[in-house]
C-alpha cells in the first residue's frame, strides 16, 4: 500500500500563493507588501494572548495595523503579516472533508481581510463574489 504523506509546508506555500492570484487586483495592489508566512503552528505568545486552549483552535491570524485604523500620526508601521498554520489546517481539513485548496483560501481572504479592516460579513461577502467568478 502506497503511503500518503500530509501537505507539507511548501506544499502549503504554493495552495497560498495560488490563492493570493485569486484575489482581486485593486485589493492586491493595495496589500502587496503584507507578507505570508506558512507555519506549522501559532507559537506560545500567541496562543497566551489569544487566550487559545490549543493552539490546534487557529487557522491563521494577521499580525499588523488594519488600513482603516492607521493615521498619519503614527511612526512607521511595522511589517504586516499574514500566518498560515499548517498542522491546524490539516487538523481541520480532515475533520470536515474540505477541499484543502478552498480551506487555505479562505483562511487568506480572511486574514487579510483584517489587514483592511473588514468585518467578517464583509469578507464572506468578498469570498461570495470570488466564487461566482
Amino acid at each position: 500500500m502506497a503511503k500518503i504523506l500530509a501537505p507539507t509546508l511548501e506544499d502549503f506555500e504554493n495552495l497560498a500563493a495560488a490563492a493570493w492570484e485569486t484575489i482581486p487586483e485593486p485589493l492586491q495592489v493595495v496589500a502587496k507588501d503584507v507578507v505570508v508566512r506558512v507555519e506549522d503552528f501559532p507559537d506560545e505568545d500567541v496562543c497566551d494572548e489569544m487566550g487559545l486552549d490549543s493552539a490546534f483552535e487557529l487557522l491563521g491570524l494577521y499580525q499588523g495595523v488594519p488600513i482603516d485604523e492607521r493615521s498619519v500620526m503614527d511612526g512607521a508601521p511595522g511589517i504586516d503579516m499574514v500566518f498560515l498554520y499548517r498542522r491546524p489546517m490539516l487538523d481541520y481539513w480532515c475533520e470536515s472533508g474540505e477541499d484543502l485548496t478552498v480551506l487555505v483560501r479562505h483562511v487568506l481572504i480572511h486574514e487579510i481581510g483584517h489587514h483592511f479592516g473588514f468585518s467578517d460579513d464583509d469578507m464572506e461577502a468578498l469570498e461570495d463574489g470570488l466564487a461566482e467568478d
